[in-house]
């Protein structure tokens, strides 16, 4: 197992520490690492998403509303 060492300010450790008393420190810091990790992925996932839409935006011609207003209701019907 690796160590790692980070520097917060210190009332952020005095709160951590009021918050987590008792608790394993090392499983929680790995939990919220390991969460952030996927929100980093999350994150990275969306902006690659937005990035292909936008791409191909640029590709395709507008519709017009009264298309897009017959095509709705054709689904509906």
């Amino acid at each position: 197992m690796a160590t790692v060492n980070y520097s917060v300010p210190d009332e952020v450790k005095k709160t951590f520490n009021a918050v987590f008393a008792g608790r394993n420190k090392s499983a929680i810091i790995t939990e919220l690492m390991l969460r952030g990790i996927e929100e980093e992925k999350d994150r990275q996932r969306s902006a690659k998403a937005i990035d292909r839409l936008l791409a191909r935006r640029k590709t395709k011609r507008p519709v017009d509303s009264s298309r897009i207003r017959a095509a709705r209701e054709d689904l509906r019907s």
